[in-house]
């Protein structure tokens, strides 16, 4: 008896360490237990510089062009409309004096890019509009007090400059190289939550007709653009600016798609206006036009509907002096064709004033060339002027 229980202490003990070594060194043997999963890694790099940047990865744009976004912080006085009851002697009996229309300070942001090492940046008119204080907020978390350099309210683009040396200047594109389906990076600091960078593609390019500004010529792109992005960077895949982001269609509010930005070509002449001038100088002569439907070419007689019809013409200017009348059709300015009124306005906003430029009509059906000494565009009054 004694034997038998030594034999079966024995053969415990050697099954347990088999089971052990088992369990140790070749658990997939083991019943019931399923085999670890085999996966390929990529090997650790020694630095995020020496790892590999993917075909679908956008890191060096974004790299290069977030340093020169900046976030604008400014201070607004808003004066509130009157309210009728105001002027009621009654209300004004019992309820006393209220101060109506008191200015109210209130808060706004927005982007901005720095254009150049001494502290200029490019950002639009409505971020900036009515501030009594602007504050800079760079990448690096330095923050500076800005001036206003000069405001173009027409295509809402504004320059503002900051104190500090060697600024990490954004790079400019070129517009003749971008192309509907461009792979596009919008950067800015929307709703106020930090840099942020979304990507998109160039949805289209020219856009206008949209009731924005009064010189519209935008870059369409899918690339978020939300409250805040106003006066931010959009870029290439090469990091390189191509459009300042202005606005957006919503109906909520936030992005659906639907972004646009000024082209940096625009952007850049109106630039070097404001900060060589303080201001934008564009031709006028002093005409209303209206866009020649197929009806109204019908109802005229005409053989297409090409060009603008000249509606009115303000009296004394110098397309009065110049004998352009109302129901004329502009056809060309300086031998450029004229599309539509507002095709008419850019060509006409892109004349020197004070040089004489000509211009081809038809009136009755005849065609008509006339001399116009092109006049200086009125700056456009604010609303709270």
């Amino acid at each position: 008896m004694h034997r038998l229980w030594l034999i079966f202490a024995q053969t415990v003990t050697v099954a347990v360490a088999i089971l052990f070594v088992l369990t140790t060194l070749k658990p997939e043997w083991l019943p019931g237990r399923p085999a670890p999963v085999t996966v390929r890694e990529v090997t650790p790099a020694a630095g995020d510089d020496e790892r590999p940047s993917g075909a679908a990865s956008y890191r060096e744009a974004a790299r290069a062009a977030l340093p020169a976004v900046v976030h604008i912080y400014t201070t607004q006085e808003v004066r509130r409309k009157r309210h009728p009851l105001l002027d009621d002697p009654v209300f004004r009996h019992f309820f006393g004096e209220r101060p109506d229309n008191a200015p109210q300070p209130a808060a706004g942001l927005g982007s901005g890019v720095l254009v150049s090492s001494d502290g200029y940046i490019l950002t639009n008119f409505h971020v900036i509009e009515a501030a009594r204080d602007i504050q800079v907020s760079l990448n690096d978390g330095h923050t500076y007090k800005a001036k206003i350099i000069g405001s173009d309210p027409e295509s809402d683009l504004a320059v503002l400059q900051i104190k500090a040396d060697k600024l990490p200047a954004v790079t400019f594109g070129q517009m003749d190289n971008l192309r509907v389906g461009d792979v596009v990076l919008a950067i800015g600091n929307p709703f106020g939550v930090g840099q942020t960078v979304t990507m998109g593609i160039v949805s289209a390019l020219g856009r206008s007709h949209l009731g924005i500004n009064t010189f519209e010529n935008f870059i369409q792109t899918d690339a978020a653009i939300n409250p805040g992005n106003s006066g931010g960077a959009l870029v290439d895949v090469n990091g390189h600016l191509v459009g300042i982001n202005t606005a957006i269609y919503s109906r909520t509010g936030g992005s659906l798609g639907i972004g646009f930005a000024i082209p940096v070509s625009s952007a850049k002449h109106i630039m070097e206006q404001i900060i060589q001038f303080g201001a934008v100088t564009r031709g006028w002569i002093g005409v209303e036009a209206q866009e020649i439907t197929p009806e109204l070419a019908e109802s005229f007689g005409l053989p297409d509907n090409d060009g603008a019809l000249i509606a009115g013409v303000v009296r004394g200017s110098p397309a009065d002096q110049a004998g352009i009348r109302p129901g004329d059709i502009l056809l060309s300015v300086e031998g450029k064709a004229v599309k539509d009124p507002q095709g008419m306005l850019d060509l006409i906003a892109g004349l020197r004033p004070e040089e004489r430029a000509s211009f081809r009509l038809r009136r009755e059906n005849k065609p008509l060339d006339l001399q116009v000494k092109v006049g200086k565009r009125p700056a456009l009054r604010s609303e709270q002027e």
